[in-house]
């Protein structure tokens, strides 16, 4: 282990492999109500997201939503909300939490088309600021506080 990750360790944070795609996104394996995805790990995205095509596989509870997303070229896009999610990231857990819903479309058509792995969702600013999480670029960890 670096320094930095022994020290985080030692405060009490815990820390999970993230993988680098030949698109230079890393991905991020996590839990959502009991079931596992593959997740896009943007610290740009405002919200964590996942696909509409993923609301059964997670059992999300949809609601209509008046917020428009943007991204990865695309605007003005439909969304739903699902609130009162559980999400686990490696041992950091979080009960509560709220996921917006959209057209993933355009995202996992960009990664196919650069051979790489399609996604069920994005993991965003939101889990991360809540998280207190840490990114260890050259070692590709992300660090989360318990």
């Amino acid at each position: 282990m670096n320094k930095l990750g022994d020290f985080l360790l030692e405060k009490g944070y815990t820390k999970v492999k993230l993988k680098l795609t030949k698109t230079n996104h890393f991905e991020i394996k996590a839990t959502i109500n009991g079931v596992k995805g593959l997740f896009i790990l943007d610290t740009g995205a405002s919200s964590s997201c996942v696909g509409f095509e993923a609301i059964d596989t997670f059992k999300l509870n949809a609601k209509d939503s008046e917020v428009k997303a943007a991204g990865a070229g695309a605007t003005d896009m439909l969304t739903q909300i699902s609130k009162k999610n559980t999400l686990k990231i490696g041992k950091w857990k979080k009960e509560k939490v709220a996921l917006i819903l959209f057209n993933l479309t355009h995202v996992n058509t960009a990664l196919v088309t650069h051979n790489a792995q399609p996604v069920d969702g994005i993991i965003g600013a939101d889990i991360l600021k809540k998280s207190k999480a840490i990114i260890d670029y050259e070692k590709k960890y992300l660090f989360l506080k318990l």
